[in-house]
């Protein structure tokens, strides 16, 4: 006279237990995937000129290097003209 289990011990149907495409229905790997580039990318990052890393790839990375240091700058700046601003008495 044991304990009846209240849950039931079947297991439930799987619902994501099968794909919603056949293999049949999904396009070819090569179709999306393009040429591998890291080889190229690899010769282009280790080539010995000079350059730091993240100037290797020319005028786009000059340009986004540039314009983050200049936002950074004046990031700064601002900051240190707002605590000067925050620490002159006001004038009544």
């Amino acid at each position: 006279q044991g304990l009846k289990p209240i849950v039931s011990t079947d297991s439930p149907a799987l619902i994501f237990g099968t794909t919603s495409k056949l293999p049949s229905d999904l396009p070819a790997t090569d179709s999306f995937l393009g040429k591998n580039k890291v080889p190229d990318l690899q010769k282009l990052f280790q080539k010995a000129d000079g350059l730091p890393v993240h100037l290797k790839r020319g005028v786009p990375d000059k340009l986004l290097y540039r314009t983050t240091m200049a936002l950074t700058i004046g990031g700064t700046i601002y900051c240190l003209v707002a605590l000067y601003m925050a620490s002159q008495p006001r004038n009544q």
